[in-house]
């Protein structure tokens, strides 16, 4: 009989997975959650997309994957086994309450001339969410991002940024490269696995960084 693998999830679980992406994005957000089983911790995702196509680009992810994905809403509780998307007309960022974390939308002025942006994302994930998260940076053109996953590392986040010849354009991941925000660069086919095997180290061993 083949063993079964350890679960991801633990008792009373804090962690959560954060995802940014840009021009090529829809489909490599497409695969990584593709990788991700039922039982993932809250994965929250900024997509930089116009508004009237983010509902409709949730409802997609949700037909294609084990996990429920829907477009986020202010105030929400972030669940297990769920992905929330950014809506394009404001921020997503994270917040931590009575020891659970919520979505929380802004329509604050665009930043890297992004509504919503990544580095938002990523800056209020290292802020409320520290070692207990998983970023991922994701094909994009620009900078968008890079400086978020940076915080997100002196956190203590674990950090990941798809590698070059995976990429639809090398911007976003690569900016993230040169300054050292990566714990680890691999291509797109193997992240989803590698977010699943790093959750599943820390399922009893506390941050996920390391």
């Amino acid at each position: 009989m083949t063993p079964r693998p350890p679960p991801i999830q633990r008792p009373q679980d804090d962690r959560l997975v954060l995802i940014g992406a840009s021009t090529g994005g829809t489909e490599a957000i497409k695969e990584v959650l593709a990788d991700l089983p039922v039982d993932i911790p809250g994965v929250v995702i900024v997509q930089h997309m116009p508004e009237m196509f983010t509902a409709s680009f949730a409802r997609r992810l949700d037909a294609q994957c084990a996990l429920h994905v829907k477009e986020a809403e202010d105030g929400e509780k972030v669940e297990a086994g769920c992905a929330y998307v950014a809506p394009g007309h404001s921020h997503l960022l994270v917040r931590r309450r009575n020891g659970a974390y919520y979505c929380e939308l802004s329509r604050a002025e665009p930043i890297n001339r992004h509504r919503p942006a990544v580095d938002a994302l990523f800056h209020s994930a290292a802020r409320n969410v520290g070692a207990r998260a998983i970023g991922v940076i994701l094909t994009g053109m620009g900078k968008d991002g890079a400086e978020g996953l940076l915080a997100m590392k002196a956190a203590g986040a674990y950090t990941v940024a798809q590698d070059q010849h995976s990429s639809v354009v090398w911007g976003m991941p690569r900016e993230a490269v040169a300054i050292g925000a990566a714990h680890a660069v691999i291509p797109l086919r193997e992240i989803g696995a590698h977010i699943v095997e790093k959750l599943r180290q820390s399922a009893t061993a506390g941050p996920v960084a390391g």
